[in-house]
């Protein structure tokens, strides 16, 4: 049995490192240190880089890691792309732990876009109120459409003047009830979602929500990573674990 670092910041992160320490599975779960204080967890943890592709494989060797599970945010091109890199070089398995996209459903009022800019550029010209679900580290983006009034919910206070001239912020973890972001969407009065596309369940609601109230939603699809092995459930992981990659399959 060999050892595992998770690259975590996800909802199933932390549940594979859950179902990883109940099977007394040796593993190391990496943060990449944007949010100020993340949530406890039952294995070891590390909080920030690495240094790039060669400081992922200096920590690979260093620490005696047989396996990486990149259970990053699926928008989180760089690091997934440093760790196939680095797993290469390193000669240890690599698997990418992910939830299926979202799909619209019938009825759903869905622009779909390719990347955050195209999401801006995609707004009215005429003042919405805006719930802009896309965390804090891209919205300069949206400076250029600053006729709208946005909602932020974000994990963070922000410690820096925000780049968009009418926001409300809310400070809340998740996740988040279908019947809680129903409710914040009325009351604040919100007219268009904004969101990643992230998939799984533990983001869902807020789309959930923009279905129940016929609100439409800019979706901004997921970008390309380079090829490599996926799975989309924390069983599915364990089940790669155990059987291909203790194996060397």
């Amino acid at each position: 049995m060999g050892k595992t670092l998770i690259l975590g910041g996800s909802t199933l992160a932390t549940a594979l490192a859950s179902e990883m320490a109940a099977a007394g599975r040796p593993a190391v779960l990496s943060y990449a240190g944007r949010t100020e204080s993340p949530l406890a967890q039952p294995v070891p943890t590390r909080t920030g880089g690495f240094g790039g592709v060669g400081g992922l494989v200096t920590f690979l060797n260093e620490n005696s890691i047989t396996s990486v599970i990149d259970a990053t945010h699926p928008f989180a091109v760089q690091m997934s792309t440093h760790a196939i890199e680095a797993a290469n070089i390193a000669g240890v398995n690599l698997l990418a732990l992910e939830p299926d996209p979202w799909a619209a459903a019938p009825g759903d009022k869905w622009a779909c876009v390719a990347d955050i800019e195209a999401a801006a550029v995609a707004l009215a010209d005429v003042a919405q109120r805006i719930f802009l679900a896309i965390g804090r580290l891209n919205l300069a983006s949206f400076a250029s459409q600053p006729q709208h009034h946005y909602l932020l919910r974000l994990v963070d206070r922000p410690k820096i003047p925000l780049p968009l001239p009418k926001t409300t912020v809310i400070v809340e973890r998740g996740p988040f009830t279908l019947e809680e972001d129903v409710a914040l969407m009325k009351t604040h009065e919100i007219d268009l979602v904004v969101a990643k596309n992230a998939g799984g369940e533990g983001a869902r609601a807020k789309i959930d929500a923009a279905r129940s109230l016929k609100l439409p939603v800019i979706m901004i699809e997921r970008p390309a990573i380079a090829e490599r092995r996926v799975v989309s459930t924390v069983s599915e992981a364990m089940h790669w674990l155990v059987h291909e990659a203790d194996l060397g399959v």
